[in-house]
């Protein structure tokens, strides 16, 4: 429970800490002083007792969160500051516990508190106006300002859908609010499906003149034709016939928003291989990707009959292997 000399009591001083101390250096400062002035290794002197007692008392406040915040409330009100309650008990006069006590029904039901500092008086309604914010008690909606500041106003969720080269290469977009007003937001290169876009500023305004919220954009990515994502990569499946991968070929490859780029198939080249491309990939500030193309053999549908016959004799010529093999004996094992 608070305490009306909390006014007048400097807890941080008394442990020598700043007042923004982590709970580890208050934890630490109070065992160098308790070691210090404990009654145990200062029998008889009343001054270590007292100081030990001084010490106990800040660190018991400072090291439990809800007592810090309360005391860093009070104390921001400034010291000297005091409260009375006419007529509630001996010589009129009323502790601070009274003021909270009135208010939750603990106690002093139905007194009339004031607030006084300097000589000048105000009733409690201004109190807690200063306490919680601004102007009379009750009206108040921006919390304390000396513990917290005033209310940050509420996110705002939205969603949107981009194209696959628009989404790998960044570029800047116009959405519309609900409320028609348009928002430019600039797309980071590499943006990918379903990520989150931070908009600062662009949401609800506070009310009671804090900053405002922000806009959570929601980013999804329509497929490309040929392209994929893998990371930074970029990957794509090139087909080649069965002569230019048994053989070897130079093939045309396409990019992304760029002129295709020549790259080699070496001879025996198997369906699935990965051919790499350096740098054609995604490009962003943390990196650059490759582009992945994927040699896939193109099996013709239609044979005349003359290739066909030709095709058996070439089998014919090929030694007798059975590609399977191996598989069916993996299998087994």
């Amino acid at each position: 429970m608070a305490s009306q000399d909390w006014f007048d009591k400097d807890f941080y001083q008394v442990l020598g800490v700043s007042k923004d101390a982590s709970d580890a250096d208050i934890k630490k400062a109070y065992r160098k002083l308790a070691r210090k002035y404990h009654p145990d290794q200062n029998p008889g002197d009343t001054a270590a007792e007292a100081k030990f007692k001084e010490i106990s008392e800040a660190n018991s406040v400072l090291s439990d969160a809800e007592q810090r915040k309360e005391y860093d409330q009070i104390r921001a009100m400034g010291s000297g500051a005091r409260f009375t309650a006419p007529g509630g008990g001996a010589g009129g006069a009323g502790g601070f516990e009274d003021v909270f006590g009135g208010m939750f029904n603990q106690g002093g039901g139905g007194q009339r508190f004031t607030f006084q500092q300097g000589g000048g008086g105000a009733d409690y309604d201004d109190l807690f106006g200063g306490l919680f914010g601004s102007g009379r008690f009750g009206q108040s909606t921006g919390g304390y300002r000396g513990a917290g500041g005033p209310t940050p106003g509420r996110d705002v969720a939205a969603t949107t859908t981009l194209d696959f080269i628009t989404a790998t290469k960044g570029d800047q977009i116009t959405l519309q609010t609900p409320e028609g007003k348009p928002i430019t937001v600039r797309i980071p290169a590499g943006v990918a499906d379903g990520q989150k876009i931070r908009l600062r500023g662009k949401g609800h305004p506070s009310p009671d003149g804090g900053a405002n919220g922000d806009l959570v954009l929601t980013v999804s990515v329509r497929k490309h034709p040929v392209f994929e994502r893998d990371g930074l990569n970029l990957r794509v499946t090139v087909p080649v016939t069965f002569a230019e991968a048994v053989l070897g070929a130079t093939i045309r490859v396409p990019t992304l928003g760029g002129d295709p780029v020549k790259l080699k198939v070496a001879a025996g080249t198997p369906s699935g291989r990965v051919l790499r491309v350096k740098g054609r990939g995604v490009k962003t500030q943390k990196g650059t990707g490759d582009l992945l193309a994927e040699v896939q053999v193109a099996v013709p549908s239609h044979l005349s009959k003359d290739a066909e016959e030709k095709l058996r004799a070439f089998d014919a010529e090929l030694p007798e292997e059975d590609p399977r093999a191996e598989l069916l004996e993996r299998a087994e094992d």
